[in-house]
């Protein structure tokens, strides 16, 4: 962040007194990188091309304009698609929390709930709509929404949603969008399918991006151990004994994250689970506990933790290591959130050699390697040539700064209107 953007304040952005009370309230008293080169654009209409690593604030960069943009409109105005539940129901609390002295009224409709519980939210005459794309589609081919009077679309997660395949959805909503709407896409990566709709539907889309392209969160110190299958559990258990911060665990599949919670759970740390087989108010609950520091661990898949904004993640842990070279990015910017630290920590084992190769590919770097503090070794995988081999740790060293939201449970409360560190919004 340069000096002149390291001093910029809410206050230097066209945003109605409204709007900055609430941004007061929250506790945030500068932008993001992300927020400061997005904000601008937006509110002068254009379209914008939004890159920037997990955490940074992109919700915020495209919330704030939207708020100040619809915030008088009687109509639904503005139409915001999340890839998944909990990363829309997030995006809604944050309009509602930024936007509540503006006049903005969310409705938030998404999948794992009963579509009828929707007709409340839709019928009250929302500004703003956030939506998951399947929901949305089924509401529209039922005819409960209407986009006459939509100002601006969001595509937030544009990658994610190309990786859970929602691409058509995408598709067949733009189609009843009005063509003279301003379009924002927000994306940590740009697979050519993301590229296309872009370039399709856009109309000379300002880029901003921060930091690298594909990069995982600069301030995360990564390491890599390898290890044999069976010996997963103990190193895990090795790894939480040794810290006593938050740690966020990512499992390939629904049985692995309740084999893992339970394995957890047998040492007596506090622990829950998310994933699409758990109901949404069990989901819910998780999420909050975790949030708010009753429970120490978190068990997940990618699709179920998309969207989990949580500060002070200390730990995530790569248990399988993702087949997708985009999720290792996507998951690694669950800790060291805006100006935060923290730690990435994969487990590899010899099956998982070429998937490490795709990740070394994709961010242009190779991940380094640690002795197992156990001794197994698993047997190392063959590393391609585009990557690999021994690296040490990087860590920025930077001092926690007012980046990322505090949670009231584990840190008593949001900091920034006492003066003893300045806040930024996710």
């Amino acid at each position: 962040m340069s000096e002149e953007e390291d001093q910029q304040t809410f206050s230097d952005f066209a945003l109605r007194e409204s709007i900055l009370k609430d941004v007061a309230a929250a506790g945030f008293e500068r932008p993001t990188p992300i927020q400061a080169a997005c904000i601008p654009p937006v509110l002068e209409g254009k379209d914008v091309i939004g890159l920037a690593q997990t955490g940074t604030g992109k919700t915020a960069a495209f919330a704030l304009p939207i708020i100040e943009r619809v915030a008088q409109s009687m109509e639904m105005a503005a139409l915001v698609l999340a890839p998944t539940r909990e990363l829309a129901q997030q995006i809604s609390a944050m309009f509602e929390e930024l936007g509540h002295s503006s006049g903005i009224r969310v409705a938030t409709v998404v999948g794992g709930i009963p579509i009828e519980k929707d007709w409340k939210a839709l019928v009250s005459w929302p500004n703003v709509l956030v939506a998951t794309p399947g929901r949305l589609i089924d509401h529209m081919e039922s005819g409960n929404v209407v986009f006459n009077d939509i100002k601006v679309f969001v595509v937030d997660e544009a990658d994610r949603m190309h990786d859970m395949g929602f691409i058509p959805q995408i598709d067949r909503v733009i189609k009843d969008l009005p063509e003279d709407r301003q379009t924002l896409m927000l994306t940590a990566t740009m697979p050519p399918d993301v590229e296309r709709i872009a370039r399709r539907n856009m109309r000379s889309a300002v880029r901003v991006q921060v930091g690298r392209r594909s990069a995982p969160a600069e301030r995360a110190e990564q390491q890599v151990f390898h290890v044999n299958s069976t010996g997963k559990i103990s190193l895990l258990l090795h790894l939480l004994d040794d810290g006593d911060g938050r740690v966020l665990v990512f499992a390939r599949t629904k049985a692995g994250v309740d084999e893992v919670a339970r394995s957890i759970r047998s040492r007596r740390y506090r622990v829950d689970r998310i994933h699409s087989n758990r109901t949404q108010i069990d989901r819910n609950e998780a999420m909050a506990a975790f949030r708010d520091g009753r429970t120490r661990v978190l068990v997940a898949t990618d699709i179920a933790a998309r969207g989990l904004d949580v500060a002070d993640i200390e730990h995530v842990i790569n248990y399988d290591f993702p087949h997708a070279a985009e999720d290792y990015v996507h998951r690694i910017g669950r800790t060291a959130r805006v100006e935060a630290s923290g730690r990435a920590t994969s487990f590899v084992t010899r099956a998982d050699g070429r998937y490490v190769a795709a990740v070394e590919r994709l961010i242009g770097d190779k991940l380094p390697i640690s002795a197992n503090p156990l001794g197994d070794d698993g047997g190392r995988p063959e590393r391609s040539r585009s990557g690999g081999g021994r690296s040490s740790a990087r860590r920025s060293g930077a001092k926690r700064s007012g980046g990322g939201r505090s949670s009231r449970g584990s840190r008593g409360g949001r900091r920034g209107r006492s003066g003893k560190s300045p806040k930024t919004t996710q």
